[in-house]
């Protein structure tokens, strides 16, 4: 069985990198070619995937080691530009191991789409458009014989009323199990396939035929234990604890804490090609759900004393369809990860997320944030100020021994040695 639990990952060069993720993923030698083509994409490709293209631009891809997710283990595809990210994933996932990993369900994916109906009497209307509903869900499947086969499609029709400075609006839902897609595509079509037939029923005039990004009947939920001893003692257990309540009850820390959750979240996103706004989108809309914007993790102690996190988040992700299928190095990512439905991907990407807020909030009660980034910013800097390899190990130490990271700093220590 596959073992993500890899020790010094990071100490190892590219090839002795590459070997080991061949080994676990079973990756071809033209997998391997496209994962050394930084960037595995052609101008040609790129042209055919958005308009005006004049370039592609290429973020770093890297691996996290350490997770085991339901019982099972995950060499984790991320890609980020902001250093320690990866780092901070691998070792919390290798804190939450001690205790089993991550414990993560997923919801069916259902995506949500709406049609507003104005110039409407909306309490007249609503009755005749649940009366058509058959009618309405056979009509909107038949816009999608894909899903019709699977069993899957359009499930249900309801309405609300929405009253505005503008009059009232009747707004006609539409609830699709849109199976291992991301859905959007499929749930705007249905959309517009579904609309002169309400207009016809309701009497008024059909606006917006479009899905809702905010997916809260695809949710993703999971918790993960984190040892006490491992993690510093009872103490930093508790200031935990405390950090969490303070982003719990203000939404200037929420907003920040929140971030770190999408660290992990958007950077397993990027690696499969996944909607990444889609996601921060629902994430945050989710976080304000109680009327307040709250953190989308919680955190308390066990009967033992050690840290349990849990999330609860939207994830509207698919492993059919956009770019996933047509981005060579975005298939790699996928056959790494080895996913098999989108439920299995939302698993993932929300214990990454856990994984990522409870790294930030570690650091934050003890050595503060800095000192992980600070290393790695001063590499940045280094490079950036022309330090040659051969004094790169030289200059970023000292940059960071006197806590002075800048270009001026760097180029004087270069000229020093």
């Amino acid at each position: 069985m596959a073992d993500s639990s890899i020790k010094k990952f990071h100490e190892k060069n590219r090839d002795e990198r590459f070997k080991i993720v061949e080994s676990f993923a079973r990756l071809s030698k033209e997998d391997i070619k496209i994962l050394q083509s930084n960037g595995g994409i052609s101008f040609d490709e790129a042209d055919h995937m958005v308009e005006n293209v004049v370039g592609t631009l290429s973020l770093p891809l890297g691996i996290a080691t350490n997770f085991k997710i339901n019982g099972k283990d995950y060499l984790i595809p991320m890609v980020i530009e902001e250093s320690s990210i990866i780092a901070a994933a691998s070792k919390a996932a290798k804190i939450a191991r001690k205790h089993g990993g991550f414990v993560m369900k997923s919801d069916e994916s259902y995506s949500i789409g709406q049609i507003q109906i104005v110039d409407v009497n909306a309490k007249s209307a609503t009755p005749k458009v649940m009366k058509a509903s058959g009618k309405l869900l056979k009509l909107a499947n038949s816009k999608s014989k894909t899903l019709s086969k699977m069993g899957k499609g359009a499930k249900k029709i309801t309405c609300k009323t929405l009253k505005t400075k503008l009059g009232t609006m009747l707004i006609v839902e539409l609830l699709i199990d849109v199976g291992d897609a991301m859905g959007a595509n499929v749930t705007n079509t249905m959309c517009e396939g579904i609309a002169p037939l309400i207009e016809e029923i309701t009497g008024g005039r059909v606006l917006l035929r479009i899905l809702s990004n905010y997916s809260t009947r695809r949710l993703v939920k999971g918790t993960a234990v984190f040892d006490k001893e491992e993690i510093g003692g009872r103490q930093v257990v508790s200031d935990i604890i405390h950090a969490y309540h303070f982003a719990e009850n203000d939404p200037y820390r929420a907003v920040t804490h929140n971030k770190g959750v999408m660290n992990g979240i958007i950077a397993v996103a990027n690696s499969t090609g996944q909607d990444t706004r889609a996601i921060e989108a629902t994430s945050h809309a989710y976080a304000s759900k109680n009327g307040n914007y709250a953190s989308l993790t919680r955190w308390k102690k066990d009967k033992q004393g050690n840290l349990v996190g849990e999330i609860e988040i939207p994830m509207p992700v698919g492993i059919v369809g956009g770019i996933s299928n047509v981005h060579p190095l975005i298939k790699v990512c996928m056959k790494i990860l080895g996913v098999k439905s989108a439920k299995e991907l939302g698993c993932i990407i929300g214990a990454v997320g856990l994984a990522q807020n409870f790294s930030a909030m570690r650091a934050l009660v003890s050595e503060g944030i800095q000192k992980g980034h600070m290393k790695l910013h001063a590499k940045n800097i280094a490079i950036s100020s022309g330090v040659p390899k051969n004094k790169m190990h030289e200059v970023v130490s000292r940059m960071v021994r006197e806590g002075n990271v800048s270009v001026s700093r760097a180029k004087e220590i270069l000229k020093e040695l």
